[in-house]
Parts: C-alpha cells; sequence; structure tokens
C-alpha cells in the first residue's frame, strides 16, 4: 500500500450487471480489446488495458456481495512494482483495499521475498482497511512461525510486545505463580522445557467503558501429549496458537481504533510435549475454579488451558467473554475450515456476532450448547473429564466443558476456528489465517454504542 505514487495508473471495478454499460464509457479500442479477449467481470476476474506507452490500466470484476476477495489476487497478479488508483465506481474503497492489502501478504521470516507486490493508493476514507489488514498480517506472522521459532516465551513477548506499543500493561505468570494461579495450564505445559506462562493485557480507552475480556488458546506445538498424535496429525500443529493469535489481532484493531472499552486479553501460552513430566492419562488436574478434571485425552489440552483462562475472566465481572481456540477437528468436520463454529451462551449476542460476521465477510455458524451431553463430560474419579467416551460431537463437548467455567450470568461466546489456508486464495495465502479477528472487532465496535447498563459495564 501507499499514500501516494506517481504515475499511479486508474484500477476500474465493474459488476457484470453493468458491465455493458461500462464497455459503452470506454474508448473504442479498450472496449474492443476486452472484448476480444472474453472479459466478462466475473468476480475477481481482471485484465490489463493496453496504452498508447504500454499500460493504460486495469479493470476488475466485483463480487455481487460486495467481498473484498474480488480485489485478493491484484497485489500478486498485476505487474510487479506497478502503482495503482482506485478509479471512481461502485466498489466499496475499505473492501477493495482490505482485500488487496490481504492479498499482497507473504510469509518473509523463512523465505526469500520474490517479485514485490503491485501497489495500491490508499483512497480516501480506508485508513482503516489498512490499520486491519496490518493486524491481520501480523497475527498471519506468528501462526506460520516455526514452533522453534515461537514458543511461550515468544508468545507471551509478543503480546507484551503489542501491550508496550499502544500503551497499555502486560502481566507474565509463570512458574511457581502459574502452578498456584493456572494450575491446569500448567499441567498442560509440564511436559515441555519451555516452561509455560499465561500472559494478560490490559488496557483501557474509557475508564468508564465495558470490560471486553478475549481468551486465547497459546498452545505453540501440539505433539498431542502422551495421547501421541499420529505424523500426519502433527504436521501443522504450530498454528495451535492460531486462537491466541486472533485475540491479538482483534485487541490490536480495538487499540488502534481508540473504542471506548476496558480490554483484558489473556493468552495462556504452552508447548503440549512429551517428557517424565508430562500429564498422564487419567491424572486429576487441579483447576482455577476449583473442579477437578480428570485427563481422558492428553491430545485434549486446549480446553484445559482455556478453563483456567476462562475462570479468570468471569472473576474480573466482565462486560463479555470472548475466547478462540483451534480446538477440535470435529468442528473442521462439521462445518469444514472456512466456517468457525461459535458457541454461545446468551442468543441475543449470538445473533449480534452472527450478524458481525456476515457484514464484515469474515463468517462463523452456530452449532448448539446441547445441555443433553453434558452428562457425557461425567468421572468417576474426578468433578468433570475432559473428553466424552462417546466418538460423537466432540466441538459440542469441548464447549461444554469450556460453558462449567464460566458463570450463567456472563455473556460468553466460544469459537472453534481452524486458523489455516489448505491452499492459497484470492485475499487469502496459504498458511496461518487470522479467522473472526474481523468478526471480533466488529462485534466490540458494536457493544461500544450500548449504554453501559446495556452492555454489562
Amino acid at each position: 500500500m501507499t499514500a501516494k505514487a506517481a504515475g499511479a495508473l486508474p484500477l476500474y471495478a465493474v459488476r457484470a450487471d453493468g458491465y455493458a454499460a461500462f464497455l459503452d464509457g470506454l474508448p473504442a479500442s479498450s472496449a474492443g480489446f476486452l472484448r476480444a479477449t472474453g472479459f466478462g467481470a466475473k468476480a475477481g476476474e481482471y485484465a490489463l488495458l493496453p496504452g498508447p506507452e504500454g499500460l493504460a490500466g486495469a479493470v476488475v470484476g466485483l463480487a455481487p456481495d460486495g467481498s473484498p476477495w474480488a480485489f485478493g489476487g491484484l497485489a500478486r497478479g498485476l505487474p510487479s512494482g506497478t502503482a495503482w488508483r482506485l478509479a471512481p465506481g461502485p466498489q466499496d474503497a475499505v473492501s477493495a483495499t482490505l482485500g488487496w492489502a490481504l492479498g499482497a501478504y507473504r510469509p518473509g521470516r523463512h523465505k526469500a521475498a520474490g517479485l514485490a507486490p503491485a501497489m495500491l493508493e490508499i483512497p480516501e476514507g480506508a485508513a482503516e482497511a489498512v490499520m486491519m489488514a496490518e493486524a491481520i498480517c501480523a497475527a498471519r506472522d506468528l501462526i506460520n512461525a516455526p514452533a522453534a521459532d515461537l514458543g511461550p516465551a515468544e508468545l507471551a513477548g509478543a503480546v507484551a510486545t503489542l501491550a508496550a506499543r499502544h500503551g497499555g500493561t502486560c502481566t507474565i505468570v509463570e512458574g511457581e505463580d502459574l502452578a498456584r494461579e493456572f494450575p491446569a495450564v500448567a499441567a498442560v505445559g509440564g511436559g515441555s522445557p519451555r516452561a509455560p506462562q499465561v500472559a494478560m493485557l490490559h488496557w483501557s480507552g474509557a475508564d468508564d467503558g465495558p470490560l471486553i475480556v478475549l481468551c486465547g488458546k497459546g498452545v505453540c506445538f501440539d505433539s498431542g501429549g502422551l495421547h501421541l498424535k499420529p505424523p500426519a496429525g502433527m504436521l501443522r500443529m504450530k498454528k495451535d496458537m492460531g486462537g491466541a493469535a486472533v485475540v491479538l489481532a482483534a485487541a490490536e484493531m480495538v487499540m488502534r481504533s481508540a473504542l471506548p472499552v476496558r480490554l483484558l486479553v489473556l493468552v495462556g501460552a504452552v508447548e503440549n510435549a512429551i517428557s517424565g513430566t508430562a500429564m498422564r492419562p487419567m491424572d486429576v488436574l487441579r483447576t482455577r475454579k476449583g473442579l477437578r478434571v480428570e485427563v481422558g485425552n492428553t491430545d485434549a489440552e486446549g480446553r484445559l488451558v482455556l478453563c483456567d483462562l476462562l475462570a479468570y475472566a468471569a472473576e474480573q465481572s466482565p462486560a463479555v467473554i470472548f475466547d478462540c481456540a483451534t480446538l477440535t477437528g470435529a468442528a473442521r468436520t462439521a462445518l469444514g475450515p472456512d466456517l468457525p463454529a461459535l458457541f454461545c451462551n446468551d442468543d441475543a449476542l449470538a445473533a449480534q456476532f452472527l450478524a458481525a460476521g456476515a457484514a464484515v465477510h469474515d463468517p462463523m455458524w452456530r452449532l448448539p450448547l446441547h445441555a443433553g451431553y453434558e452428562s457425557w463430560l461425567d468421572s468417576p474419579f474426578a468433578d468433570l473429564s475432559n473428553v466424552a467416551q462417546k466418538p460423537m460431537a466432540g466441538a459440542v463437548i469441548a464447549a461444554l466443558f469450556l460453558r462449567r467455567f464460566v458463570p450463567a450470568g456472563i455473556p460468553w461466546a466460544h469459537l472453534d476456528l481452524y486458523a489455516w489456508n489448505d491452499s492459497t486464495r484470492p485475499g487469502r495465502p496459504e498458511g496461518g489465517e487470522a479467522q473472526c479477528a474481523r468478526s471480533l472487532y466488529a462485534i466490540i465496535v458494536k457493544i461500544c454504542r450500548v449504554s453501559p447498563e446495556a452492555a454489562g459495564g
């Protein structure tokens, strides 16, 4: 992205139903060229326009739903190093800028940069899109980082860096303090030589604003523990801290926008490894809330990390709690990689959250907290097990487990997400993805617009 660029070429956007009228407004040579090449203004389809000195511009087809992905392939599809400006047209400048910026991203820590992307002048009124793209790309960098580079200390350090950048504070809980205050988190990370930590970011945009808590699962690598994953299941487990990356992206958007809220971000940063000090099947763990949990499966560790974070969050009397986690394969089986599963104990909040996600083209799908399955978490040796013995409804069971740690009177939403793009698509390159970060930002903006009494603040 660039503020201004000398010689920036015009980029025309057109809907399929307005394509004929668009052609009528072009010079005859340009219109004839597009007709001859078979350009049809399909969503995301683009074509270069020739001119007497080379390029005269380009045209791209808009998506009927106005999504940003129509512009997602342009930064890497248009000629490297060229500069462009949006010509007046039916496009939304924020959506166009967001799609362009997200499509320009490439992981660069361990890979040569390659050809420079084409540049887009930032249109008037689109600064928020640039801000969101930068936050999302920072989260992508975290998810894409190899586990050897990003352990619990480095992830907690990223939280501290973010807090310092925006005038917040960060407290790192570790060692004996962690074992006392977040015992389940400590147990999950007990098998790794890289010690577990909980990072707590505090930021205020208004002293009387509603308290919003964001909890993120930060498992920097998940071997499965003593219930060892097979090689294929372990392949992408550097992304098991994707929930933490998502809440950090949402928090950055909130802080950069100076929203009138009080923000608390909790990240449980651990590695689920194997050693003589790792938790064992049928161990009974203490939790912050006081409930005792039998370990039915050491590979169901994410909910053990989150349960302590949720208990701490609830103690702060928040207006609302959101948690994000790459929690279950069952959610992916049910909804696929592009639709995170939403579980929520408040119907009004769920409806607002779904609407916010749809409005910003960052969708999710609600699944039920079905009370009929509560007994599946029963244990003969503890207050509850971390898994059910039935091989069904895995995402629902995980959400029901988490609900045990949130008092009924506190609005709570849980996102079970994938945090990864399996292949490159416009605006969504292969690798880590901050799914629902924009949805979280959008719902927090909505919460800011209600009265403190209605928000629970």
